[in-house]
């Protein structure tokens, strides 16, 4: 059977004087660590999925297999992945932060080879021209116009895995994940406020994490906001221009005949 999520009968649903009392202790200590295992295989993943996805750009044909491996990566469930590393490394962050950092190639590697696929061959080709070597080149025009296919691939990869984290609470490792596990076994019964409390800040923080890669990327990206803002201009004039020729002609007066 499906857990339905209620609180016992005579329990409010929240209890507000027991998040008042934990929000500096347990809550805090949650969150705080949620965080760190949700950004910090991200991070990783990133500095692993731009060489990858530079090579796999350079080489076409290394990347069916790489992206075979990443996806058969992702297929593997994440409380087994973290129990094989509990082997490894016990009940540390490492044995949570590896695995999601795997999780993260299969969005972050096909993201950039994407990313640089979408850069158009005369623009490369004008960066040679004007003498830029294979280094300057890529950093300075080809990662660039990739910025926003991987910075979409960043997001995904960011949300996913802040609510992956939650999983590692089932070995005791899992952030806001803790405060479920905390309210289901809660003596006498479940005890939902717990719940609800982990299930709101993981849902904001992912919002919040998805709106400041938003806003990193059109600091990256100023010219699309002036290409943008370019062709709003275009089609508000060619809409007055057409008003215009649409604009019935009066009438010529009776005395001008």
């Amino acid at each position: 059977m499906i857990p339905v999520l209620a609180a016992p009968e005579g329990e409010p649903l929240i209890r507000w004087d027991w998040i008042g009392r934990n929000l500096g202790g347990d809550i805090a200590e949650s969150l705080t660590e949620h965080l760190v295992l949700s950004f910090t295989p991200v991070l990783l993943g990133l500095l692993i999925a731009l060489p990858v996805g530079l090579a796999c750009a350079r080489w076409t044909r290394l990347y069916p297999p790489v992206l075979a491996a990443t996806s058969v990566l992702y297929a593997v469930p994440a409380i087994g992945l973290f129990v094989i590393f509990v082997a490894f490394s016990g009940l540390t962050y490492t044995t949570v932060i590896v695995p999601l950092a795997l999780y993260t190639l299969s969005v972050l590697v096909p993201s950039v080879v994407d990313g640089l696929r979408s850069v158009p061959d005369h623009v490369r080709q004008s960066a040679v021209a004007m003498g830029f070597g294979p280094l300057r080149r890529l950093v300075r025009v080809e990662l660039p116009i990739a910025v926003p296919v991987l910075m979409a691939g960043l997001r995904v990869a960011t949300v996913a895995n802040i609510s992956l984290v939650s999983v590692g609470a089932l070995i005791g490792i899992g952030g806001l994940g803790q405060l479920m596990v905390k309210g289901m076994k809660w003596p006498g019964g479940g005890f939902t406020t717990p719940i609800i409390v982990a299930i709101v800040l993981i849902i904001l923080l992912a919002l919040v994490a998805d709106l400041i890669l938003l806003l990193v990327q059109r600091l990256l990206t100023p010219w699309q906001r002036a290409g943008r803002g370019r062709r709003a201009k275009a089609e508000r004039a060619a809409d007055a221009a057409d008003a215009e020729a649409s604009a019935p002609v009066p009438a010529e007066p009776e005395e001008a005949r």
